[in-house]
């Protein structure tokens, strides 16, 4: 956006930019979904935030109704300050909620996942950086005793190391078996997938949980992410591919990649409605024919 200009004593001077409401709404609602605001947690007045975003009150209280009608707040009034959904985890991913990147939507739903007794989980992915991050958060509350499941499968597909990846790849193309761009995807790969196995597996001689993980490989690169949870969810993502320069290995490179982590999850829930339980249904086909067909054995080692 263009400053705007005013004339003073004939000469131009550049006022600062006025917010509008939707960048107030989308600066509170990232605060949300970083947690800076908790649930439950009241926001400061309408006069206050007014205040701190340099804006009217009107436009605060559009802000406030933007995310209101998202389900993040309640109490949306013009009397007294409105307050964070206490159940952010249904309001960020629950039915009816808007799709989000992958690093807001996942976390809470594997969260919610690990309050089962028999916690299953399947995941198609480029890399599995967005899982091992997502199961944190459950894994934090099992040492802290509020979650205690007795057993955990974990199922994971990446793509093989010996095929020629559609992307992360060099615009210019794949530079023979050393090149840079694939070994640093496959690093990535195995450090993430190691991690995952790691932390999941040692729950069985800390909490006594029967844990098993396992990997296979695909034969080609998957242009989708897919993560299913206890049967009954399916959380669906593309892998959008941009062009893009990086530095590896002291190198300026460009390539072809796409940012997993910020790819849009679209939540579909068994008993929500006959199309997302048919979709839920035919991922877990989909899923199952692929690992017990044209999947191999894959080690996570360089």
């Amino acid at each position: 956006m263009e400053p705007e200009h005013a004339s003073v004593n004939g000469r131009k001077t550049t006022q600062p930019h006025q917010r509008t409401h939707r960048e107030v709404a989308d600066e509170l609602r990232a605060r949300i979904r970083s947690g800076a605001l908790p649930p439950g947690r009241r926001m400061p007045t309408q006069a206050q935030l007014a205040e701190e975003f340099g804006v009217e009150r009107g436009t605060v209280r559009q802000a406030l109704r933007i995310l209101q009608s998202e389900h993040l707040l309640t109490n949306v009034t013009k009397g007294s300050p409105a307050t964070v959904a206490p159940d952010l985890a249904k309001a960020l991913t629950g039915p009816g909620a808007p799709p989000l990147p992958t690093t807001v939507a996942l976390a809470p739903r594997i969260a919610s996942a690990f309050a089962a007794q028999h916690v299953e989980i399947d995941a198609l992915c480029l890399t599995s950086v967005s899982l091992t991050l997502a199961i944190g958060e459950p894994l934090r509350q099992i040492h802290a005793g509020r979650l205690k499941p007795a057993k955990i499968d974990v199922r994971v597909l990446l793509p093989s190391r010996d095929i020629d990846l559609a992307f992360p790849v060099p615009v210019a193309g794949r530079d023979g078996d050393g090149d840079p761009v694939h070994q640093r995807w496959l690093a990535m790969r195995n450090a993430q997938g190691q991690v995952l196995q790691h932390n999941l597996l040692a729950l069985r001689a800390t909490h006594g949980i029967d844990v098993s993980v396992s990997f296979r490989a695909l034969p080609f690169t998957p242009p989708v992410k897919l993560y299913l949870l206890n049967g009954v969810e399916s959380l669906f993502a593309y892998y959008t591919v941009t062009r893009r320069e990086q530095e590896i290995d002291h190198r300026q490179l460009e390539m072809y990649d796409a940012e997993g982590t910020q790819s849009v999850l679209f939540a579909f829930e068994q008993g929500a409605g006959l199309r997302d339980t048919t979709f839920v249904e035919q991922s877990h086909l989909w899923f199952n024919a692929l690992w017990e067909t044209i999947s191999s054995e894959l080690l996570l080692t360089t």
